[in-house]
């Protein structure tokens, strides 16, 4: 797919630019609740905490609508298949890893924050998204369902940032090793910099 000659990715063969937008926002928004999560969980209790609890359960929610729209998005939008070059290049496995890995990335965006909405309410902490709209609850108040809830929440936000960090590692190794372009179908700001550069191999 990408020589400079004929295999450079072309417009045709970027991803929408709703897409794209939906991708890089909630990328961002999940490495803020990644990060806020882990900062919170060890605080004691104050109305700091009780705040970022707060600023946290208002995220997650959003995350959860933002996954909605990208997943209604790509299904009613097919993505551009991967180059018959870049896939020429891929063993077998990593073909599978490549297809696997994606699938649960979107299982993980929904499930990572369903169950911090379950956990919430079967604690008692009903969810009012942004302190103004108030969202039913999932669970019964019960202690032993908001224990399993928070322990599902965390194993699946650690998986969700496990396999987010391969996803990055391998972008980079397209980008950085293979030089096939293959990030340029998702980057927002014209060329990625390698390749703005001419370092993309002929």
């Amino acid at each position: 797919m990408e020589t400079e000659d004929s295999t450079m990715v072309g417009t045709t063969d970027r991803y929408t630019t709703t897409a794209i937008a939906l991708h890089w926002l909630l990328a961002a928004a999940l490495l803020g609740l990644f990060a806020l999560g882990v900062y919170m969980a060890d605080l004691s209790t104050s109305p700091a905490k009780l705040r970022l609890y707060n600023w946290h359960k208002w995220a997650g929610v959003t995350v959860l609508a933002l996954s909605a729209l990208r997943l209604a998005w790509r299904l009613t939008h097919r993505p551009p298949p991967l180059p018959p070059a870049v896939l020429g290049a891929m063993p077998a496995w990593q073909r599978r890893a490549h297809a696997a890995t994606h699938r649960l990335l979107y299982v993980l965006f929904f499930v990572v924050p369903l169950s911090g909405w379950a956990y919430s309410s079967a604690a008692g902490h009903p969810v009012v998204w942004f302190g103004v709209w108030p969202l039913p609850d999932l669970l019964p108040v019960d202690e032993s369902l908001a224990r399993l809830a928070r322990t599902v929440h965390a194993a699946c936000a650690f998986a969700l940032g496990a396999l987010v960090l391969l996803h990055v590692a391998a972008a980079l190794k397209h980008h950085a090793v293979d030089r096939d372009g293959l990030l340029a179908r998702m980057w927002p700001w014209g060329e990625p910099p390698m390749r703005r550069r001419g370092a993309l191999r002929p």
